[in-house]
């Protein structure tokens, strides 16, 4: 298996998921929050198409997370998979689309992978967010939410590689000019995690397999990348130069595992 991101942050997000099986090869794409045009210039970084891509998946109805899914889902007839509760809120119940209804903790088969959502506190209809295997390896994806779970921590331990949400530095979001409403949302229990609630996260799970560990989702205007690999290195153990984090513009390259 292999990831990268075509970007991450609140103007868009999307991550390619793919996994090789004897002669077949599997891609999907977790969250489309793009223009078409721009989801076809970032896929081609990573030399793809839409063509290349066997599925959406999509955590949520949020702009930034949902984006094109409809107008590609229809355009390269792919299946398009999401909750019901974010079907109901983007149309894609009444979409002429391939839709593929998950249910949290219900493993779903695509191909070469093996797709279980859960469910997560965050301020959307009925959010999900994934874990993905081949087999060989797990691959833990954990975005948008607002506060730790237990049950976060059950499903997120003995990953292989962690895509993490780090939003914000608190202590930048207070200090920031959004008004109290919206710091109030983003620091919320419905809201997005701080580098300290992220990293609480990390320390809570069982990481004796993890290779690769991304901070992801970073506020440009509340957050500094050398935060977040301080706030997870403190967990890690280094200094965090081994801690990946995604970008707006440019996501980041393959990661690799097995």
């Amino acid at each position: 298996m292999r990831f990268a991101s075509l970007g991450s942050g609140s103007e868009g997000n999307a991550l390619v998921v793919e996994a090789s099986s004897g002669t077949t090869t599997t891609r999907v794409l977790l969250d489309c929050g793009f223009s078409a045009k721009e989801v076809e210039r970032r896929l081609g970084r990573l030399n793809l198409g839409i063509g290349d891509l066997d599925a959406i998946l999509i955590t949520h109805e949020h702009s930034d997370h949902v984006g094109s899914a409809l107008t590609l889902a229809r355009r390269a007839s792919l299946p398009l998979y999401m909750s019901w509760g974010t079907a109901r809120a983007v149309g894609a119940d009444e979409a002429d689309v391939d839709l593929h209804v998950l249910w949290g903790d219900e493993t779903a088969a695509i191909r070469d992978l093996a797709v279980m959502p859960y469910t997560v506190p965050h301020d959307a209809r009925e959010p999900l967010q994934f874990v993905f295997m081949d087999g060989c390896s797990r691959l833990g994806v954990l975005t948008d939410v607002g506060m730790a779970t237990p049950h976060i921590t059950t499903v997120l331990s003995g990953c292989d590689a962690l895509v993490l949400e780090s939003n914000h530095d608190t202590a930048m979001l207070a200090a920031s000019r959004y008004p109290q409403s919206l710091k109030a949302r983003i620091g919320g229990n419905h809201g997005h995690l701080s580098n300290d609630a992220a990293a609480a996260i990390l320390a809570s799970l069982e990481r004796s397999r993890l290779r690769h560990l991304v901070g992801a989702h970073l506020s440009q205007q509340n957050n500094l990348p050398e935060l977040v690999r301080q706030a997870f290195g403190g967990v890690l153990g280094t200094n965090g130069e081994d801690v990946i984090v995604a970008t707006q513009d440019a996501g980041f390259d393959w990661l690799a595992l097995g």
